[in-house]
């Protein structure tokens, strides 16, 4: 059999079909680039044509308020920078991490309706000369597209307002938690909007919004019926009107949300973080009929060869079955994973995920 393209292999995983096998797919972190480096990977390689991974692009357009984004501090450790959503971080430069927030513009009504003045769909939000000069490679070339969006509860504490903040304001100003979750995706869709009525199509829409952490949510399955369970839906029924489909990424355990996703038409979740609490094989086999599953594949192990592979061994053959299946690990790969051990996992998945 011919090997299929990235695209072709996508679009049966989400027809819950079989294909020639499983994609594959991950993302590093930059330490893990570096170190990839340091062990032989050329520093102008793609790592995804380095490791002849599945092609994935992406499509996404700027909704935030466009504050300054300026450099405040920088060591050989770390910088910190405010970004276009009034945000103060500190990023480290050599370390696998999540930034640390330290500052937040954005911190009440009228801050927010200041904010929200700035936010508007207009044109030069999309990076238009990229779309126009490679999307029809990515097309020629059978790459899977996915448009972006950036709404919900996880952008808004994290990057935006501040997680206490948020968190206090679902109990005691929901309007306001409201507010800003619809105003971030109505402009969102209106700029991938304009995108789609350009020529350009995109095959999935996605995501991020974290609503778990270890063996817990943030907030109860009543509150996200209520707040944010709406604002999803009409991320999900915008998607579908185009025939595209709609993936959710949400980190931690999400288990008791897994049905409420299932219900407003969520095709596919990522990443199934094992170490918080999600059991990929059960997801499986409770829903695999219902969702695409992407990821599952626990992280901690990847540096360990004889563990990983008893994991995948264990794992993949039942998450592939009946296609549904989207190879990747439980988060992202952390600096602890060596080169070798990289190409060993990914091309035991294409073994372990082939359906010939």
């Amino acid at each position: 059999m011919k090997p299929m393209t990235s695209y072709e292999r996508f679009r049966r995983m989400y027809a819950h079909e079989e294909a020639d096998r499983v994609p594959v797919i991950d993302g590093p972190w930059g330490a893990t680039i570096e170190r990839w480096q340091r062990e032989g990977m050329p520093e102008d390689a793609n790592y995804v044509e380095f490791f002849d991974l599945d092609r994935v692009e992406h499509i996404g357009a700027d909704n935030s308020p466009r504050f300054e984004s300026k450099v405040v501090e920088e060591t050989d450790a770390y910088i910190i920078h405010t970004t276009a959503w009034g945000a103060t971080l500190r990023n480290w430069k050599h370390a696998a991490s999540t930034p640390e927030f330290l500052d937040f513009t954005i911190v009440d009504w009228d801050s927010w309706r200041a904010a929200k003045a700035r936010m508007t769909p207009t044109r030069d939000r999309v990076d238009w000369e990229r779309l126009k000069t490679h999307y029809r490679g990515w097309r020629e070339k059978g790459y899977w597209i996915e448009a972006g969006l950036w709404f919900g509860f996880d952008v808004t504490h994290s990057w935006t307002v501040g997680t206490q903040r948020v968190l206090e304001a679902l109990l005691v100003d929901p309007e306001w938690c409201l507010d800003m979750f619809n105003h971030f995706l109505d402009v969102g869709l209106a700029l991938l909007d304009r995108i789609w009525e350009e020529g350009y199509r995109f095959d999935a829409v996605g995501w991020p919004d974290d609503m778990g952490f270890k063996h817990n949510q943030f907030f109860s399955l009543d509150m996200y019926r209520r707040l944010l369970k709406p604002v999803q839906k009409r991320a999900v029924e915008w998607a579908h009107a185009k025939g595209v489909k709609a993936r959710l990424h949400s980190c931690g355990d999400v288990n008791p949300f897994v049905p409420e996703f299932i219900e407003i038409g969520i095709d596919a979740l990522n990443p199934l973080e094992v170490k918080a609490g999600m059991d990929p094989i059960a997801l499986k086999r409770r829903y695999g009929k219902d969702l695409v599953l992407h990821g599952g594949i626990n992280a901690v192990l990847w540096d360990d060869v004889d563990a990983i592979t008893e994991e995948m061994r264990r794992v993949v053959p039942v998450l592939k079955e009946s296609g549904g299946y989207i190879f990747s690990s439980d988060h992202s790969v952390p600096s602890s994973v060596s080169l070798e051990n990289f190409r060993y996992i990914t091309n035991l998945a294409k073994t372990l995920g082939s359906y010939i």
